[in-house]
């Protein structure tokens, strides 16, 4: 007989959000969330656009926001620009505290599972969990698919004189430009606290962590400000997809309910998994047949994701194949010149058939012939 009706494995974005909107929109369900972790959301930000999540379904996103800005900035080499468009945070602590205080504590595992099927988990040690069904909310590295890297290590910066940043830079791409397309995000906190990212669009995931942070220092000495202190550190390599095959990544014999990156429930180019995470929760929540039935929901709705997100693959086979690497900023310093409601619905993963003929349209930032080649390729 099932113990719980629904165990969740992994506690990170995907899983949190997961839990979160099933206890609010089926509070009696039977349910477990199993992370190795001592915090929910290990230690991470995620930044998003207001246009990225519904307003119906803002009520599992609001309460987690520690920060939010009215427009953001970004800057390129031929060509500054602000956007009229509220961008927000949400920290990690934020989330472990909203989980735990839905949940009960029975209701969460510490544990480290090393095998799973469709309505059972087996943790280290032996101890065996069944359930009505299992949702494997791992995250992954999107294996079997053609992949780049969008890498970084952040740091949050204390400047006592002040930074005299008012809103986000979500891209500073004035820097050098190595390995690959390289810009700077900053998130400003407070007036004295500035979380400053060094990011790179690269074709390995292979990080140098002390060279990104003596590049932030670098930065933070072109800005003329006055490092205090170096405080919370985020690093991570998020995949980028630029083709491949949805059954690689998620074979059909696979009979396990997927979530988060691991069903490849992200955003392509940009690897955002907010968006997509918040659509998933809410459809688990309020949709989803919690049964035996849902590992073939959860891959059905991942193809349509797969289907949907074509023009996303195509653009970062672009970027990537069809662009010397210290010259793929040249990509996105033309696409933030389109219009402001163009770029919002290319980040929500939303672009409509004008938006993407708007966005292929024109002399390309690349060269020709590379371009005309990926496109043979792709269409």
């Amino acid at each position: 007989m099932a113990s719980y009706d629904l165990v969740i494995v992994g506690g990170g974005l995907a899983g949190g959000l997961c839990a979160l909107a099933l206890r609010r929109r089926r509070p009696g369900l039977k349910l477990l969330l199993i992370e190795p972790d001592a915090t929910i959301g290990g230690n991470h930000l995620w930044s998003f656009f207001d246009s990225d999540v519904a307003p119906a379904h803002r009520w599992l996103t609001d309460p987690l926001i520690r920060h939010r800005w009215p427009g953001y900035d970004v800057r390129f080499p031929a060509h500054s620009r602000h956007l009229s468009q509220t961008y927000q945070t949400i920290e990690s602590e934020a989330l472990d505290e909203a989980v735990r205080g839905a949940l009960l504590p029975a209701e969460i595992r510490r544990a480290v599972v090393t095998n799973l099927g469709p309505t059972h988990v087996e943790l280290e040690g032996g101890e065996r969990i069944d359930a009505a069904s299992v949702l494997d909310a791992r995250g992954g590295k999107a294996e079997g698919l053609d992949l780049g890297w969008q890498k970084f290590v952040g740091q949050l910066l204390t400047i006592p004189q002040g930074h005299g940043i008012a809103h986000p830079i979500v891209m500073d791409a004035t820097v050098e430009q190595v390995d690959g397309y390289r810009f700077v995000y900053c998130l400003p906190f407070s007036p004295t606290e500035l979380f400053v990212e060094d990011t790179y669009y690269a074709d390995a995931p292979e990080i140098d962590h002390e060279r990104l942070r003596d590049r932030i220092g670098d930065y933070a000495a072109s800005q003329g400000w006055q490092v205090a202190a170096r405080t919370r550190e985020e690093q991570g390599a998020l995949p980028v997809v630029t083709g491949g095959d949805f059954d690689r990544l998620w074979p059909r014999h696979d009979p396990v309910a997927r979530a988060g990156a691991r069903g490849g429930f992200f955003h392509p180019l940009t690897s955002y998994s907010l968006p997509d995470a918040v659509r998933f929760a809410i459809w688990l929540a309020e949709e989803a047949p919690l049964d035996a039935r849902l590992a073939a929901a959860t891959r059905a709705r991942a193809a349509k994701h797969w289907k949907r997100g074509r023009f996303y693959r195509l653009l970062t086979a672009l970027l990537f194949r069809a662009a010397d690497p210290h010259q793929r900023y040249r990509v996105l310093e033309r696409f933030y010149r389109l219009s402001g409601p163009l770029i919002a619905r290319f980040y929500a993963g939303t672009s409509s058939g004008m938006d993407k003929v708007r966005i292929l349209s024109g002399k390309p930032p690349v060269p020709l012939f590379r371009a005309l080649r990926v496109l043979k390729d792709r269409l």
